[in-house]
């Protein structure tokens, strides 16, 4: 299962860890994905979302009764 945000599409990028010895091993940059209940088309629908979106109020949070 691929995790991604809903609302920006942010998904794990690539990258190098780098030893002291300059040793260059493949490691991923996770984004802070947390799996919420959203209104998603007027629907209740449990999604993962970045921090960011969160804060940013890019998406709206579903009532807890809905």
């Amino acid at each position: 299962m691929a995790r991604k945000c809903v609302s920006c599409g942010k998904k794990p990028v690539k990258g190098n860890a780098v030893s002291h010895s300059n040793r260059k091993t493949l490691r991923f940059f996770n984004p802070n994905l947390q799996k919420v209940n959203i209104l998603l088309a007027g629907k209740k629908s449990k999604e993962y979302v970045c921090t960011k979106c969160l804060k940013a109020g890019k998406v709206v949070k579903a009532p807890f009764r809905a």
